[in-house]
């Protein structure tokens, strides 16, 4: 029996939320937990040594690094490397805004190029087999959700910048993590709600494994 959408949802959450947990909150809670101890920079320090540690153990391990943990380990190297060259605390907030205005261009890019990154970081949530992502509709699909989230990532952006010059710096951080937080799960359930629509529209199936991953298949061999 074909999964019901708040299966799906909690499904790609499953394995979504594990990323995000170990790419941005873990992290965040560094960065304030060292900053109340013992200062700015030993809060990056902190910060940016937990990045390369998640990332490290993978690679030693020949495990998959995930693409949201990869971007955000390179994210937090450039912002903590531009404070350091610049010891100026707006600059190291404001730099990562453009870096997001960054992504969303290359998402938008890469599409243009005829390799919407949407479908790499699809099989980091929903493996996929090459017949299925082959498809003519599913790879249609990947253009659909990368014109998406290049939407949501400028919203973000936005956001930002409007937070960074409204509040100090301290409440920005925890506020930016919500508000990020936030958007990402607007754009889970608009991902899950088209993926279901093009799933049916192709003729394929969704299952939820025993250990809670989300698979697609056709339904019928070829």
């Amino acid at each position: 029996m074909e999964p019901s959408k708040p299966e799906v949802v909690a499904a790609v959450a499953r394995r979504l939320v594990p990323h995000l947990v170990e790419a941005t909150l873990i992290p965040t809670v560094l960065f304030y937990t060292v900053l109340a101890a013992a200062g700015l920079r030993w809060a990056f320090a902190a910060a940016i040594a937990w990045s390369y540690l998640a990332i490290g153990r993978r690679l030693l391990a020949r495990r998959r690094v995930p693409a949201l943990l990869f971007l955000s380990g390179l994210g937090i190297t450039v912002r903590t490397v531009t404070l350091m060259a610049s010891t100026n605390t707006f600059v190291y907030f404001v730099q990562p805004i453009f870096g997001t205005v960054a992504t969303a261009a290359a998402l938008l890019v890469s599409v243009a190029l005829g390799r919407p990154l949407i479908a790499r970081f699809a099989h980091d949530f929903c493996p996929l087999t090459s017949e299925v992502s082959c498809r003519p509709g599913v790879e249609q699909l990947f253009r659909r959700l990368t014109y998406l989230w290049a939407g949501l990532t400028f919203l973000s952006a936005a956001v930002n910048v409007t937070l960074l010059l409204a509040l100090p710096v301290d409440l920005y951080v925890a506020v930016k993590t919500g508000s990020g937080w936030l958007v990402r799960g607007i754009g889970i359930v608009l991902t899950v709600s088209i993926s279901l629509r093009t799933a049916r529209r192709e003729g394929l199936q969704t299952a939820v494994s025993p250990t809670g991953s989300l698979h697609a298949y056709a339904a019928i061999a070829a």
